[in-house]
């Protein structure tokens, strides 16, 4: 929960008395504002002027959870296979029950921003989030704060942004937790480093991930399984199509669900998307995609999250995020709330780590990215990896962009705490890896063929994993991986490939974990074997 502190009051109107006498004044309504809710980076920003007063903005208001410690114990339990309530997965209905905030809270929100001249547009069926929109002169005058217009300093893009912290009334500072939309900053892709003179040879075809990971023999192929894609951008199905046509992968057609009215029309992640899909048909062909279309702000992310976990879909892919020092403390919490969610669903949620080595942020700093460096969420790491007769594994080295460090924001969880990389209490990413380096994957994208590399490439690629331990899990009648890091630190370490080679910058990679390759890379059938009993 955010610190928060009384920066003022507003007076309530007098009172107008019926006959000429002394009139008693309400009593002052003081404003809180919520700390740490300005995005970074503005004062390196060129300013453009104050955004109009009638330009329609959109908010997500995120509420507090409701019996956190209570929260941390469920899903420390259902997650632990040495634990009675393991398996024993909440509902989102029985979530909301138990940790999703009151009516009344929702309700006295609603009314709030109602009162401000906002129309409530949605709640989530968590109660996590409540939506509104108006126009720019009713937000600001709602969260106390102004929006100003600039224009980013590394991308040149345009955007808008609160100047101040948002305020709130008193009565509503023990509610709300963030405010998202006072800015519209793009969340960053991992990848985009594309070899446009390569060709259904040049990257990793399905056959040779898939024999590298040792999936193949496994005999599954994620039948009867769902992969969530956690997306700001949509994608083509002729690309798709022509992908499946030739490496016969006998795929499902993706779904796509737009939240927050989609992505709007196809940008750069375009290519980002479509390897999304690719990677996980490589591994796991015969898995349904589900495609999260949502706009690529902090409102658009917040929303996908709280979409994703209603959707009881226990497989989720992420290649979008920023640094923790890009990023305001209550946006991570808001997400982080959410992911609480899945994990006490027995969702796992998988993140490409960045591809920016130890310094995520650019600013020669050791930063990590978020949500990878989330608790709940399985960050991945990319290697360079080498393969023998096309098919079988070889070796593997940690790639030189490979995402990782320790973050700043959540402390050590317990699955690390016999892992860790020094004398921190702090949490470290990432937690495995896969083939991210120069080699690339296989892809066909904006119609033609090409090999795309970066950690988004590894994440789906774990994914997919994922999705075909689910099914190995479910044709015995067991417990699929749910939240993934307490079941993947718990292996043995003979089922990762342990990389002890290669750097990121300030990390070197080693035997055991490290801040490079995490654990290592999969040996699938080993996993199943050892990780299903």
């Amino acid at each position: 929960m955010k610190t928060l502190r009384i920066i003022g009051a507003l007076v309530a109107p007098l009172a107008i008395a019926a006959v000429a006498a002394p009139v008693a004044l309400a009593a002052p309504q003081p404003r809180v504002a919520l700390q740490n809710d300005v995005v970074s980076g503005l004062a390196q920003a060129q300013a453009l002027g104050a955004v109009p007063a009638e330009q329609r903005v959109s908010v997500a208001v995120s509420l507090n959870l409701r019996n956190g410690a209570e929260l941390d114990r469920t899903i420390a339990a259902v997650n632990d296979p040495h634990s009675a309530q393991y398996g024993h997965f909440l509902t989102p209905e029985q979530f909301t029950a138990r940790f999703g905030p009151t009516d009344d809270q929702v309700n006295r929100v609603k009314e709030y921003l109602r009162g401000q001249g906002l129309s409530v547009d949605a709640v989530s069926g968590n109660h996590l989030t409540v939506d509104a929109s108006g126009p720019a002169a009713a937000v600001q005058k709602a969260f106390g704060t102004t929006l100003a217009n600039y224009r980013d300093g590394k991308t040149n893009r345009p955007f808008y942004a609160n100047t101040a912290a948002p305020t709130l009334p008193s009565d509503l500072a023990g509610v709300v937790l963030d405010v998202a939309g006072l800015n519209n900053r793009s969340l960053r892709v991992h990848h985009t480093k594309l070899d446009p003179h390569a060709g259904p040879g040049g990257g990793f075809t399905p056959t040779q991930l898939k024999g590298a990971y040792d999936v193949t023999s496994t005999g599954y192929t994620g039948s009867g399984q769902t992969v969530a894609l956690w997306e700001f951008d949509g994608f083509q199905q002729s690309n798709i199509t022509k992908y499946d046509s030739n490496y016969a992968t006998g795929s499902p057609t993706p779904k796509v669900q737009k939240v927050s009215g989609g992505s709007g029309a196809l940008g750069d992640g375009q290519v980002e998307v479509e390897l999304d899909i690719e990677a996980i048909q490589a591994i796991a062909p015969k898995a349904g995609i589900t495609v999260f279309e949502a706009p690529n702000t902090d409102q658009g992310e917040v929303d996908l999250a709280n979409a994703i976990v209603s959707s009881k879909i226990s497989v989720t892919s992420i290649s979008w995020g920023l640094s923790e020092k890009g990023r305001t403390a209550s946006g991570i919490q808001a997400v982080d709330n959410v992911l609480k969610q899945g994990a006490a669903q027995g969702q796992s949620f998988f993140a490409a780590s960045g591809d920016d080595g130890s310094d995520d942020n650019g600013d020669g700093s050791t930063t990590v990215d978020f949500p990878a460096s989330d608790p709940y969420v399985t960050g991945v790491g990319g290697t360079n990896l080498s393969t023998s007769t096309t098919t079988t594994w070889k070796s593997e080295t940690g790639w030189n962009g490979s995402g990782g460090g320790t973050s700043t924001v959540f402390a050590l969880p317990s699955f690390q705490s016999g892992v860790k990389i020094g004398s921190t209490n702090k949490r470290q990413v990432p937690d495995v890896s896969a083939q991210g380096g120069p080699t690339g994957i296989s892809v066909y994208t904006q119609g033609q063929w090409t090999s795309v590399y970066g950690t988004s490439g590894a994440a789906p690629i774990w994914a997919g994993v994922a999705a075909v331990y689910n099914q190995a899990a479910a044709a015995k009648g067991k417990t699929g991986l749910g939240s993934a890091n307490a079941k993947l630190y718990g292996l043995a370490k003979a089922d990762f490939h342990d990389i002890t080679s290669g750097s990121n910058g300030a990390y070197k990679a080693g035997t055991g974990f490290d801040l490079v390759t995490g654990i290592g890379t999969p040996d699938t059938a080993k996993i199943l074997a050892d990780g299903i009993k």
